[in-house]
């Protein structure tokens, strides 16, 4: 049983996956935009190797990205160790800096050099993706073959010990926990510096573009606002990410890197293009602005139920959490040289209500920007909702695999103090 589930874990996963959701990006293309066809234009997108104003565009995004690491008075930053060899990873702490950066230059170049530049993004959105498949399938390759024969970190097991993988699973899964590029943290670049700043400078070339071909409509400028501020939240709080599982568990591979240079452009921005060639008429500020106003309520909510954790980490657990002496439950582990050590989780604030409450935002939040873009139909428009539960739920689950496994009787007693992962007395 044991070699039938490693097999499928190994093997038929790995192989499904990619095989599922790298022709799926193509797709995402022709199902957002209601002008181009399934069978006329589908092939040409998955065969192609991308316009040359795809390529200039992928190519400066990512050399403006992986400048932005030693740009703009980025302080060192010291990521947690890894547990089994104590290898620390150092991260750039630069990230509020680089996006405002980042979306005034955007602006200024769409404003006053290329006025279309948003609406070229838009119709040749398909070359872009195309280009982004081939550099991130090609990279993540590379990002195997590194962790195979030149690793940053000796000492982790899942890392030296590589028998019994099957190469789709290495290349599925990854290697290196934190490799490193000409300096670079892999994880930060791709994640958060492509990652998530393409995600917010294509929402803003889709709202742009939806202006420029059907007029200044409420609805997707509500979205994009919503979206710009969770992402400027998001690198305002860069450095708490590094903490976060993506960091922490997850390896650099396709699973993780293909995911923030692919996945992350083509599906998470797929609101605010699907809404470009489907103008709603009806569309007005008394329905934008509720959902303006909440979605920045739910956003403002996250951000506070993470700060409270960031506390709590940076003053070793000596913080007032709600006016009152943080709680919290001392728990120890064994490190990479056999040493107990200790730990402290917290247990007030949101923290003591359910394990992850700040998941319950982040879904609130993508229900509410998703709205303006509901045609009379839930499935398109609010796909990123619904993929966002399957990932957070799952998330939870693997979280507390990861906690049990490290902690062990320290994390059950956490979790008899906070039961519930989500939502109280249901989940």
């Amino acid at each position: 049983m044991a070699a039938t589930d490693d097999h499928f874990q190994h093997n038929v996963i790995p192989i499904g996956f990619i095989a599922f959701f790298t022709p799926l990006s193509y797709i995402l293309v022709v199902l957002g935009n209601s002008e181009l066809g399934f069978f006329s234009d589908l092939p040409w997108i998955i065969f192609s190797l991308g316009s040359f104003f795809a390529w200039k565009i992928v190519i400066f995004f990512f050399i403006w990205a992986y400048l932005s690491i030693f740009l703009y008075n980025g302080k060192p930053y010291a990521g947690p160790p890894i547990v089994s060899n104590g290898y620390v990873p150092k991260y750039a702490a630069n990230g509020t800096l680089y996006y405002i950066i980042s979306l005034i230059s955007f602006g200024a170049f769409a404003y006053f050099i290329d006025p279309n530049l948003c609406l070229n993004i838009y119709q040749d959105f398909g070359s872009i993706v195309a280009v982004l498949n081939i550099t991130a399938l090609v990279f993540v390759g590379w990002l195997m073959q590194k962790g195979i024969s030149n690793p940053e970190a000796k000492g982790d097991p899942e890392q030296d010990n590589l028998e019994g993988y099957s190469l789709q699973y290495l290349y599925y899964r990854g290697i290196e926990l934190h490799p490193r590029i000409y300096g670079v943290d892999v994880k930060q670049l791709t994640n958060c510096r492509i990652g998530m700043m393409g995600w917010a400078l294509l929402v803003i070339a889709f709202t742009v573009a939806n202006i420029q071909l059907n007029g200044l409509q409420p609805g997707p400028l509500a979205h994009a606002i919503l979206i710009s501020i969770y992402l400027f939240k998001f690198f305002y709080w860069e450095t708490g990410y590094f903490n976060t599982l993506d960091i922490t568990l997850d390896r650099a591979g396709y699973y993780l890197c293909w995911g923030c240079l692919v996945w992350v452009q083509c599906f998470y921005t797929f609101t605010a293009y699907y809404m470009v060639s489907r103008p709603d008429k009806r569309d007005n500020w008394y329905e934008a602005f509720p959902v303006l106003f909440f979605g920045t309520l739910s956003i403002l909510f996250n951000y506070i139920t993470d700060r409270q954790k960031e506390k709590f980490r940076q003053s070793k657990g000596k913080c007032f959490i709600w006016n009152r002496p943080a709680k919290k439950i001392d728990v120890e582990y064994i490190d990479h040289n056999g040493l107990k050590r200790r730990n402290t989780l917290l247990t007030s604030g949101y923290w003591g209500i359910v394990r992850h409450l700040n998941y319950v935002f982040e879904l609130l939040t993508a229900l509410i920007w998703s709205i303006p873009a509901y045609r009379g139909s839930f499935i398109l428009p609010f796909a990123y909702f619904f993929f966002l539960v399957i990932l957070l739920v799952h998330r939870t689950i693997r979280d507390d695999e990861k906690c049990e496994k490290k902690y062990g009787e320290g994390w059950r007693r956490y979790k008899a103090a906070v039961p519930y992962k989500m939502i109280p007395y249901i989940y």
